[in-house]
């Protein structure tokens, strides 16, 4: 039986005839230019799948690219949070430190004569007594602080030191029931007393007669009579006045000008120092 197709070539032969024609193939395109069309017109087929070959990688490649670029934005989207609350807690600081600033500008700027020696102090408690109207400050007998000292704040006068430890002090206010200041009314120099009423927003006149010139909207500064507080500092401002029938007195109502509720820092004021004139010496007659 014969075959069809005879044996061919051994496949070392084929190999061999292979690699031939593939150099002369090659030899013919770099020099001669022979398939240029052919190898486009072959790079034309082959691209779509080129294309189809690169898209998985592509996909890859960008799906990598928006979750690395999601993640970064949301890496930086919680470090500028975490700043924001930062800068909110230290905004919230500089606000308070200039308040606080602002009230010490004030509370030094008060009307203090300036050769009068004054100090800052800083309340330490409120007495919990809801009929006794004192507070305890930072400073005490160590820095020259004495029973009976006036003080006061930016506002107005608060009240007076009774009684003084090494490092801390108890002050009483002037809206305590047992406390009292001498007054004058700024537009006529009318004297009176301005007591506590026990109410941290309001003080009484005692003593005044239904005739007095005295008118809501009159402002009362302390007069320096009893020589605990200096002359000319603002107490309160009065707001009502009123007369019942078969009563001597009126009814007169003084709200402070210091915010008694809400106080924190005090001035504390000390004599001004005494000028002493030198004494004259004694005349003598001149003998002859």
């Amino acid at each position: 039986m014969k075959l069809i197709f005879g044996r061919g070539p051994s496949l070392p032969i084929r190999l061999t005839l292979a690699v031939l024609a593939s150099l002369a193939l090659m030899v013919a395109d770099s020099r001669y230019q022979s398939f240029t069309d052919i190898k486009l017109y072959l790079n034309s087929l082959v691209s779509p799948l080129q294309y189809m070959a690169n898209s998985p990688r592509l996909l890859l490649d960008s799906a990598s690219t928006q979750l690395m670029s999601r993640q970064a934005l949301l890496n930086q989207t919680e470090r500028m949070k975490r700043e924001l609350f930062l800068l909110q807690d230290d905004l919230l600081r500089l606000r308070h430190l200039e308040q606080e600033n602002q009230r010490l500008r004030e509370l030094l700027g008060s009307p203090v004569r300036r050769d009068a020696r004054r100090m800052v102090a800083e309340i330490m408690a409120v007495d919990t007594d809801p009929f006794s109207h004192q507070v305890v400050i930072d400073k005490g007998s160590l820095q020259g602080v004495f029973e009976g000292q006036p003080v006061l704040n930016e506002q107005g006068v608060v009240g007076q030191v009774i009684s003084v430890g090494k490092t801390t002090s108890r002050v009483l206010l002037i809206t305590d029931a047992s406390h009292g200041i001498p007054v004058r009314v700024a537009r006529n120099d009318i004297r009176a007393i301005a007591s506590g009423s026990g109410r941290l927003d309001r003080l009484v006149l005692d003593n005044i007669t239904r005739n007095t010139d005295i008118r809501e909207g009159d402002v009362l500064l302390s007069s320096g009579l009893a020589g605990r507080f200096p002359e000319g500092y603002p107490v309160g401002r009065v707001t009502h006045v009123g007369y019942e029938e078969g009563q001597p007195f009126a009814d007169i109502r003084v709200t402070p000008f210091a915010a008694l509720d809400r106080v924190r820092y005090l001035l504390l004021l000390w004599p001004e120092p005494r000028i002493t004139e030198p004494e004259a010496e004694p005349l003598t007659e001149d003998k002859p």
